[in-house]
């Protein structure tokens, strides 16, 4: 075997064969991954609800938003690495795969050392900022320093699952995010129910899942390194100036893009706390809903990315375009499944997170903030699959600014304070938001820019 052929080994060809099943097959693994990577912290909502109550729900609620929110610089570079090497893998430029992936591990394992460090020094001050409730302050602040401590770990997982991703390979990242899932949840029981170690016990579950998820992942990488080119020698790691100077032209803009949507909802609990600890409890339930629900909406944002990026690179215009419209016809599929459940079994699905009666008699009014949030979620997969996979920073940068920071936190504002909606209207506000990227989207496809080469 050849050493090209060699290279080629571990990559996927996108730009062939029925798309529909190629779309699912790609997509489907990457569901199960995501969703299991959101069982994280909404297993730790669960065993917290059910054990300690609303103090500590309202704990995982707050630490999670924050960790959410310190995640931003992964979410965007990874997306970012990933369409890059989608893009190289499509084009034949199997030398710029290489590149991109030392200066993916190099930036963003240096990037969340540094973060960590200094949410770690500011902990304090973190939780005044969001107007933590003096009844889960302790809880939060054991929660939130303890999964700070574990963000490498996240952002390293992000590096090897987005050169996978790259590459075609979405069924890896499943299997290494399920095993640190299933240890998770265990250790999760095992934790705050038998040791009694509270929130603190789940968050450090989370963390050791995490470590364990990213770990694995890097060995097989290791293992597998002559496959696609890189040997994990020091060298490998240098940040060329050429692809990096790409890498932050297309991070940036989907960094701000995730920071910006993450700092609105930041935002939106610091006024939600105000309320008390019960309804800081019941945003956790929201967030976690939606959450799961936009589980479905990433999966197919991130294999139509990697699809219409590799068919963009082999100027198949109608079959990227084929695609997009493939991503959005999945995703109101679900959507309304999933409208279905809320509206004829509601008190099922908010009694899976709590028994405390003080939040679950509230939660009728996140109903159509809920649903509104299924089909923002929906739309949106189709538009940022086109975006992303076609390269688009600029468009990217002026959806973070209309959808996370006008929009998301004006419109929670106008109904929340102006029409006097208090948490109804926060999380309303939040919901009509998720619409901003279909209305972008549709501007630029209409454009027909999306054909032009980066």
């Amino acid at each position: 075997m050849s050493e090209q052929s060699t290279k080629k080994s571990m990559i996927r060809d996108l730009t062939k064969g029925p798309i529909i099943p190629l779309l699912l097959s790609f997509a489907m693994p990457l569901f199960l991954s995501n969703a299991l990577q959101a069982v994280y912290n909404l297993v730790d909502l669960i065993v917290v609800g059910n054990y300690i109550g609303g103090a500590g729900m309202s704990a995982v609620s707050i630490g999670g938003d924050i960790l959410h929110l310190l995640t931003f610089i992964a979410m965007g570079f990874s997306s970012a690495g990933q369409v890059l090497i989608a893009r190289s893998v499509g084009a034949g430029r199997l030398d710029e795969v290489k590149k991109t992936i030392g200066a993916l591990f190099s930036f963003l394992l240096a990037a969340s050392v540094t973060i960590a460090l200094l949410c770690f020094f500011l902990r304090f001050s973190i939780l005044g900022w969001l107007n933590t409730p003096k009844e889960s302050w302790n809880f939060t602040l054991d929660y939130t320093v303890t999964c700070v401590c574990g963000l490498p770990f996240i952002y390293g997982y992000n590096v090897v699952s987005a050169i996978l991703r790259g590459m075609g390979d979405s069924r890896r990242p499943f299997v290494f995010i399920a095993i640190a899932a299933v240890l998770n949840m265990v250790l999760d029981v095992i934790f705050v129910k038998y040791c009694g170690m509270q929130v603190f016990g789940a968050a450090l579950a989370t963390v050791i899942g995490q470590g364990t998820s990213f770990l694995t992942a890097l060995f097989y990488l290791y293992r597998r390194r002559e496959s696609f080119g890189f040997d994990f020698k020091p060298a490998s790691f240098r940040i060329e100036g050429a692809t990096f100077r790409r890498m932050i032209s297309l991070g940036i803009p989907m960094a701000i893009q995730s920071a910006a949507i993450s700092f609105s909802k930041i935002v939106l609990m610091a006024w939600i706390n105000v309320f008390g600890v019960e309804y800081s409890a019941l945003a956790g339930v929201f967030n976690k809903i939606n959450t799961m629900c936009g589980v479905i909406s990433q999966s197919f944002t991130t294999s139509g990315s990697s699809m219409v990026g590799q068919n963009l690179g082999a100027e198949k215009f109608d079959r990227a375009k084929k695609t997009v419209f493939t991503v959005l016809g999945f995703g109101l599929g679900f959507a309304t499944l999933f409208t279905l459940i809320m509206l004829f079994a509601p008190d099922f699905v908010y009694g899976l997170f709590t028994k405390d009666t003080a939040v679950l008699d509230l939660a009728h009014i996140l109903t159509l903030s809920i649903i509104l949030n299924f089909f923002g979620a929906a739309t949106c997969s189709g538009a940022f699959a086109l975006i992303n996979g076609s390269g688009r920073p600029k468009i990217n940068l002026a959806i973070a600014i209309i959808d996370g920071m006008i929009a998301r936190i004006g419109l929670a504002a106008l109904f929340g304070f102006t029409f006097e909606m208090g948490c109804r209207g926060f999380w309303l506000g939040d919901a009509l938001a998720g619409f901003m990227p279909l209305l972008i989207g549709t501007v630029f496809y209409l454009s027909g820019r999306w054909k032009q080469k980066r």
